[in-house]
């Protein structure tokens, strides 16, 4: 919206500073705006919800010490991913370019998997003892919505038919090529872009997929979205390690959208190039500050929690990211702590079901074999900051080293 109004006041003749419509000062303000929003309606919001009775409840079925570990816990209202998520659409509205495709997708994005993930803790508040929405239909949700952006990114001709006017047009990119020690460029149409897979320490597409292939693209992007959704749910489990989390990997991500947003900085930095990528910068600022502002709430001792409403959301921003960016990889590296959790999740039931019901960890996801073993919950969501942290800057020096 500010974007189209400094636009207008310039063809109304009027004195605007031109930094309004630079990438790098929407991302700024953008983060900013989300802050304060998340700040500023925390208290207001998490009273409502003691009003509203939204406490957390405690996993015991099969780690029993938890109920003792997080007994404080139980009456912190959940469901704060509202306000959270809120604060990013807000932010979403005042700075990314409405015309852009990519600012649909993210809207998409929150109010789909941010809404099936509010209807769930909504369950579980109206219904007590109610485990919410069944793992099936939430599921079949998030691979539907993450179908339909492989859809749009990959078939042919798709993204071309819902161009409205000149709202929305399909993003396209530059590759750069090298032959003969001669520099060119490349240009690709959306669907050929999106069927592109890099990963990091390496400058070329590992490889492409095209014709009845591209049916597995789709594929795997339900894969990384479905995939990083439920794994920043699966994190969500100690005062402030989801969020915290996704700062980390949303800056990482975001430093990768605002370099691909720029031809010449793409072509200096072995980038692919892609037309509006500095939208998805603007929107992972967006979610940053927003993340930052809710840790000033879900920092220990946490005053509230993100529940499935922003845990869920926020995995899937990072999924559609990675997938629109075409660094599906770089995520599982920068976001190695979710993949760690989730890994951890999967391993137990596995060792469980098929070797005698035996136990790898003493407690998944992994945080909480950790809270078993003694570590004070502080330590182990800052031990696990730090990872991500370290994960965060590996995979931006790999941007440097391809």
């Amino acid at each position: 919206m500010i974007l189209w109004l400094t636009n207008f006041l310039i063809f109304c003749n009027w004195k605007v500073p031109a930094a309004f419509s630079y990438v790098s000062t929407r991302m700024m303000f953008a983060a900013l705006t989300a802050l304060l929003i998340t700040i500023f309606l925390g208290p207001r919001s998490i009273k409502k919800l003691y009003e509203l009775k939204t406490g957390q409840s405690i996993r015991v079925e099969d780690c029993p010490m938890l109920a003792q570990l997080h007994e404080k816990k139980k009456n912190t209202p959940t469901m704060g991913g509202i306000f959270l998520l809120f604060a990013i659409f807000i932010s979403l509205v005042l700075w990314m370019d409405l015309s852009n495709i990519f600012t649909f997708i993210f809207v998409i994005t929150l109010f789909c998997l941010g809404g099936i993930g509010a209807y769930d803790d909504y369950l579980k508040l109206k219904y007590k003892n109610s485990k919410g929405l069944s793992v099936s239909k939430k599921f079949s949700v998030q691979l539907l919505f993450a179908a339909l952006i492989g859809y749009y990114g990959m078939i042919p001709g798709v993204a071309e038919k819902l161009q409205v006017g000149r709202y929305f047009a399909p993003p396209k990119a530059q590759e750069q090529l090298q032959k003969n020690k001669t520099l060119s460029t490349l240009s690709l149409s959306t669907s050929q872009y999106m069927t592109r897979y890099y990963v990091p320490f390496y400058k070329k597409p590992l490889f492409q997929l095209g014709g009845g292939l591209t049916i597995l693209g789709i594929l795997f992007t339900i894969f990384v979205i479905t995939g990083s959704s439920n794994s920043v749910n699966l994190t969500d489990g100690l005062d402030g390690l989801a969020a915290g989390s996704v700062v980390l990997t949303a800056t990482a991500l975001a430093l990768v959208a605002f370099l691909s947003n720029s031809p010449l900085i793409a072509r200096y930095m072995n980038l692919l190039y892609i037309e509006g990528a500095g939208e998805i910068a603007i929107f992972l600022s967006a979610t940053i500050g927003a993340c930052l502002g809710f840790l000033w709430y879900n920092g220990y001792p946490a005053q509230v929690f993100m529940g499935d409403t922003g845990s869920l959301a926020l995995g899937g921003i990072l999924g559609v990211s990675a997938v629109l960016l075409r660094r599906e990889f770089l995520l599982a590296l920068v976001g190695g702590v979710f993949v760690a959790e989730t890994l951890s999740v999967i391993l137990q039931v596995i060792s469980y079901k098929f070797y005698d019901k035996k136990r790898i960890f003493l407690c998944t996801p992994l945080h909480h074999h950790f809270e078993y073993l003694g570590w004070p919950e502080t330590k182990v969501t800052l031990r696990f900051w730090i990872i991500g942290l370290l994960l965060a800057v590996i995979g931006i020096v790999s941007l440097k080293l391809q």
